[in-house]
């Protein structure tokens, strides 16, 4: 299957949206062609609403149409949505626990070359932290698909962070796909790889490198950060004894962050973190960026074999 990027699945998935659910809704900030809300409205033209470049309206509109009895889903790019409408998803949408899914697209680097004004690295942090927000990372084109599918149902907000740069098939048609619950992509008794969207991929490659060094990684696909999956990353933690969190995203806030708060009240172990450092993005190609922030497999190797340092210090303390 070809590579295909995360915003695509999510184009098809509301597609698919507007014949099961007659109650499904669009909005735009000017950008459904490059968020795929524009499938949906040549299809469904009078189920579409362009707000022009005007994105807290969007939200207070999206609001309205839930209360009407909508399900509507309104789309833009990651830094935009997230950032200039956070108020209105805070109290026209959190605050009233309204039926509103929100579409963030280009999410983290894969803006490229429209540099760090575009650049959503702390839009996960955000939506995590507004209260009864759903937040969900998909890894690819299908399982964005899935989880647009899955969220129609899914009562209350929910945030949708979705890519621009093509990433490869990691899930078929027919895996099963749940909010909240995470999927263990690769077995693996030495050390946890904690993954979300784009960074999964990677963390399946660098799980490969070290099993060539006889290192033997889980990878688990954390593609719901709110809420997260305890019970699958409690039992990593426990059976394998040490932690890496891969993301595409400022390593403040994010599924770093999450997977800690986690842990560290149901079994801690040692954890290193992967992701964008307490910086702006930059403009590049976005295979580039990935390089320049630090994010390869490559990248991923070496946190591990540092974690697993900590981790045979901490086991040696307790002997």
């Amino acid at each position: 299957m070809a590579d295909k990027a995360t915003r695509d699945g999510f184009g098809e998935g509301l597609l698919e949206l507007g014949k099961t659910h007659p109650n499904v809704v669009a909005l735009s900030g000017d950008l459904e062609d490059s968020a795929r809300a524009i499938w949906f409205k040549k299809q469904y033209p009078e189920r579409f609403f362009s707000v022009g470049i005007a994105e807290a309206d969007m939200i207070g509109t999206a609001a309205g149409l839930a209360l009407a009895g909508k399900i509507p889903f309104a789309c833009s790019f990651s830094q935009f949505v997230t950032g200039k409408g956070l108020e209105q998803l805070r109290l026209a949408v959190c605050y009233q626990r309204l039926n509103v899914k929100i579409a963030g697209s280009h999410g983290g680097l894969s803006v490229g070359p429209d540099g760090a004004t575009a650049e959503a690295l702390e839009d996960i942090a955000h939506m995590r932290s507004l209260p009864l927000m759903t937040v969900i990372v998909p890894c690819d084109a299908m399982e964005a698909k899935k989880a647009t599918i899955a969220c129609a149902d899914s009562p209350g907000p929910v945030f949708l962070r979705l890519g621009r740069a093509p990433v490869p098939a990691m899930t078929t048609a027919t895996d099963v796909y749940r909010i909240g619950q995470a999927t263990v992509m690769r077995p693996g008794d030495d050390v946890t790889l904690v993954a979300c969207g784009v960074m999964v991929a990677h963390a399946l490659q660098a799980a490969d490198q070290l099993a060539r060094e006889g290192i033997s990684a889980r990878v688990i696909n954390c593609h719901t950060l709110k809420p997260l999956d305890r019970e699958t990353l409690a039992a990593a933690a426990r059976e394998t004894g040490a932690v890496v969190t891969v993301e595409e995203h400022s390593v403040i806030g994010g599924l770093g962050g999450a997977v800690a708060e986690l842990l560290v009240k149901t079994h801690p172990v040692p954890m290193r973190f992967v992701g964008v450092q307490d910086r702006f993005g930059t403009s590049g190609d976005p295979a580039e960026l990935l390089k320049a922030f630090h994010l390869m497999p490559d990248d991923i190797v070496v946190a591990v074999k540092d974690v697993l340092l900590l981790k045979q210090r901490t086991v040696g303390s307790r002997a």
